[in-house]
């Protein structure tokens, strides 16, 4: 308790201030705050840095091992020295760099997305399945704006892209706000949590 009270007393002194540049404009904190998160980019880079040399660590040691598909592992760190080094030395705009990034980096981001359309397609098989009245109600919804998305729907009957975009304007947008407020209370609750103390995840244990 007592090697964390000074974290904990910090913590709350940034929340405070941050919350209070933001509703109280006329006490002229926007210095203060704004040198808050300054460091906290600084201490977010450095938190990157200590990622990076945690990666290295657990991939050398499955390359020294010779462990189950190694070789992935070596790639990786190729990869991840060559674009440090390059990115440093050279910067950003280096050919090598762009070609690393535009054919490497890229396509691996777009193959990743791709692959979870199978998955996505595989958890809305499985929740579309009518085994009461909400699934049977969402399946439906489903239905009807997939059908007014395509072609085919328009032409079974011509009143699907409108009730599809009726489906997707009104009940879908009041249930996205209910859900984001929602999200917002506990994004709330959570911040005074932490700022009293009661929520010490951060600090790498438990809560209280």
């Amino acid at each position: 308790m007592k090697s964390s009270t000074p974290v904990i007393v910090l913590t709350f002194i940034v929340g405070i201030l941050i919350i209070a540049e933001f509703f109280l404009p006329g006490l002229n904190l926007a210095n203060a705050s704004n040198e808050v998160q300054n460091w906290g980019v600084v201490i977010a880079a450095f938190a990157l840095g200590l990622a990076a040399v945690n990666l290295v660590r657990i991939h050398g040691r499955r390359i020294i091992l010779r462990r189950s598909e190694w070789w992935n592992s070596a790639l990786l760190l190729f990869f991840l020295f060559y674009m440090i080094v390059v990115g440093i030395i050279a910067g950003t705009d280096y050919i090598a760099y762009e070609f690393a990034f535009q054919n490497v980096m890229t396509p691996l981001g777009a193959t990743m997305y791709a692959m979870l359309s199978f998955w996505i397609a595989s958890a809305a098989y499985r929740a579309f399945v009518a085994r009461s009245i909400e699934a049977s109600i969402l399946l439906i919804s489903a239905a009807i704006v997939m059908l007014g998305n395509a072609p085919i729907g328009e032409a079974i009957w011509a009143r699907f892209p409108a009730l599809g975009s009726w489906i997707m304007d009104i009940p879908n947008t009041a249930a996205m706000r209910g859900i984001m407020i929602g999200a917002a209370i506990g994004a709330i609750a959570l911040g005074i949590r932490v700022m009293v103390g009661i929520e010490r995840g951060y600090l790498g244990g438990g809560n209280e």
